[in-house]
């Protein structure tokens, strides 16, 4: 272990629990892992296992639900232990005692659900919420406001909840959550809870849910049985269903820092034994979900404030997966311990790696959330973009090939690099052919953009990983017909990706691709139109105004993004309003007509404007690039086409592909 991170490896306590270090695979919602009946599947366990096994000293899992007649949930979406709590016990002993044998800890998060936040596929279109406000996501639908009975409830199933996981061997509770905007939160902030009662009004009246909750666990489970909470210092919610940037000036209409920290401090003083702190709410869901767009280490200064005004651990996520800026935020006092949710899906041995000197080997996030916060929402199942194995560890692993195979793959991007990893490792002699002198393939230009540098970590972190297997990489190599039939692979996999879609302008020579432009090969000018409003091209847009340049996006459809998804809300949404925030001009239901002197005419329906500009950028999509599979396909026993020269689609369905054939072949 290099020295300056032996920080992250020194033990804590949380109450009388001992951590043996400070990484803490932060919740995320459990989608997938449990069965209709309330209990971990198979699946749940093992996930949680891998986590554990790869060094992470605390797991906290994701959203356990405490009951499921007030705010019913179709099942299974999450677990929850009083529906059956005989066979709850039963899995989640068998989890507790496995991560138990790695010698971590693991919190069970108990959530009071979601009120006016509930995803319609779950719980359809009706909520609860402290009062009747408007729904987060469905246009017309005013939530019911509970009843004190129904609080009441609550805070017993939350006691009951608790107990049941004390006896399944969990070592402690999170409460979800003063956070997020989720119903402790809404009966939490002024804006949401209208109520009247002693559950509204006073800030003490609106945290008497959350309070009564911690009693009533310690009350049942001992006061040595730790509590931590999910909280948010601050909302950043400007109004109904809209949030705040990094750096925007705004009237706070959620929580804000003054009161966060009164609540912080009453909340510590009813019980809570750890804050696993954050900001944002889901009307600002781009700070509760960070893209790209947002800086690593987010949270911190907003827990640094925590830490100066509580005494108990404060726990800290929000892309902290560089050990360096950990151990920085742990020396400088603005958190006792790091979260990791997505970081851990991508590479759940990023602790052990850490701990090893192996930091070079740690696979990154992109914080893409395809495959975690988007397959959430859209499908109820969890998994990792770069990690197709996440959620499905047992029956989704690589195991060695019965049959030593010489595999032939034609295509350095991810695709390529993915099947030519997997490939490896199941014992196959792989050769991997790529026509330029560099891996990545179009990652290369669309990882360009400084909040886009993890894309160029992924295509590093496959680069070492090819040379550790000692695959052998052949460049500036353009394979043909002649030569796969004089290599004669047993398996020839074509990854050939893609290539941009070109437009003509009149006789304009200044019209280059968004990939020219990206690599450097041609330069914007000072103004440019970028012609596509979908993600690369409002991210090469956003590229190019923080470098000073005039921008204009000129787009067919209605709206930006319109064909760009499914992008998780988060994404899009922060992509959408950072274009708006920087008044970055955007024509939709338009197209560049022709060249004029000094710039481009734009047509709107009848209308044509004159944009001046010293180049227009193309940024309309890419064509699959398969002639060399249309050609071989049946002059090779075994062939397979996948990545972008299959179909056009992103880095996520690339290595998902890929992952699948490979691990068959």
């Amino acid at each position: 272990m290099d020295k300056k991170h032996e920080v992250l490896f020194s033990p804590i306590r949380i109450g009388k629990l001992e951590i043996k270090n400070r990484y803490v695979m932060a919740p995320m919602g459990p989608g997938g892992l449990c069965d209709p009946d309330g209990s971990y599947n198979y699946r749940g366990v093992e996930y949680y296992v891998e986590r554990a096994k790869g060094g992470t000293g605390l797991l906290m899992t994701g959203v356990t639900m405490v009951e499921n007649e007030i705010e019913k949930c179709a099942l299974p979406s999450m677990p929850c232990p009083t529906l059956n709590p005989l066979n709850f016990i039963k899995t989640g002993k068998i989890m507790t005692e496995r991560i138990h044998a790695y010698d971590a800890r693991i919190f069970l998060q108990l959530s009071a659900g979601f009120g006016r936040v509930s995803i319609p596929s779950i719980v359809g279109n009706t909520a609860v919420a402290p009062s009747p406000i408007p729904h987060r996501w469905i246009k017309g639908v005013t939530c019911r406001e509970l009843t004190i009975e129904e609080i009441h409830t609550y805070v017993r199933k939350f006691a009951d909840s608790a107990e049941i996981a004390k006896k399944a061997g969990f070592d402690g509770i999170e409460i979800h959550a003063v956070h997020e905007g989720y119903l402790l939160d809404q009966f939490a902030i002024s804006m949401f809870n209208q109520r009247t009662d002693e559950y509204g009004g006073s800030l003490e009246n609106r945290l008497r849910f959350a309070v009564e909750i911690v009693q009533a666990i310690k009350a049942r489970c001992g006061e040595d049985f730790p509590v931590s909470l999910r909280y948010s210092i601050k909302s950043f919610i400007k109004d109904w269903c809209s949030g705040a940037l990094p750096g925007e000036e705004f009237e706070e209409k959620g929580r804000d820092i003054e009161e966060g920290i009164e609540a912080a401090k009453l909340l510590e003083a009813a019980g809570y034994d750890a804050f696993n702190g954050d900001v944002g709410s889901y009307d600002s869901w781009y700070w509760s979900h960070p893209p790209m767009y947002q800086a690593k280490g987010l949270y911190l200064p907003y827990n640094e404030i925590l830490k100066q005004h509580l005494k108990v651990p404060i726990i800290t996520a929000g892309r902290m997966d560089n050990p360096d800026l950990a151990v920085a935020a742990i020396e400088k006092g603005q958190t006792d311990m790091i979260g990791l949710a997505r970081p851990l899906l991508a590479d759940p041995a990023l602790p052990n790696k850490v701990r090893t000197g192996k930091i070079d080997r740690i696979r990154p996030c992109l914080s893409c959330q395809e495959g975690c916060m988007g397959r959430l929402a859209t499908y109820a199942q969890i998994s990792c973009a770069v990690n197709p194995a996440c959620g499905r560890e047992s029956d989704y692993p690589i195991v060695p090939a019965l049959e030593k195979k010489n595999v032939m793959i034609v295509g350095g991007g991810v695709a390529g690099m993915e099947a030519a990893r997997v490939c490896a490792l199941r014992g196959h002699a792989v050769t991997l052919y790529e026509q330029s002198d560099r891996l990545g393939g179009v990652v290369i230009p669309g990882g360009v953009p400084d909040f886009k540098e993890d894309d160029h970590a992924l295509i590093d972190w496959y680069e070492r990983e090819l040379r550790a297997l000692k695959v052998p990489l052949v460049f500036n190599t353009k394979v043909t017909e002649d030569s796969i039939s004089k290599s004669q692979p047993d398996v020839l996999i074509v990854a050939t990706g893609s290539r941009p879609k070109v437009l003509k302008i009149g006789d304009a020579e200044n019209v280059y691709t968004a990939e020219d432009v990206l690599n450097g090969v041609k330069q914007a000018g000072e103004k440019t139109i970028v012609i596509g409003a979908g993600l690369v091209g409002c991210e090469t847009a956003l590229w190019l105004h923080d470098q000073g340049k005039d921008v204009t996006i000129v787009e067919m459809q209605k709206d930006i993004l319109a064909l760009a998804g499914p992008l998780c809300h988060a994404n899009h949404d922060m992509l959408h309003d950072l274009l708006h925030y920087k008044r970055i001009p955007v024509m939709c239901s338009s197209y560049v007509a022709a060249p004029t002197e000094g710039g481009f005419i734009v047509k709107t329906g009848d209308k044509e404007t004159v944009v001046a500009a010293d180049s227009a950028i193309i940024a309309v999509g890419y064509t699959s690039e398969r002639s060399l599979y249309e050609t071989v396909r049946n002059k090779v026993g075994e062939s397979y086409v996948f990545g972008d020269a299959r179909k056009v689609q992103n880095i996520m369905y690339a290595i998902w592909d890929a992952y699948e054939v490979a691990r068959g072949i």
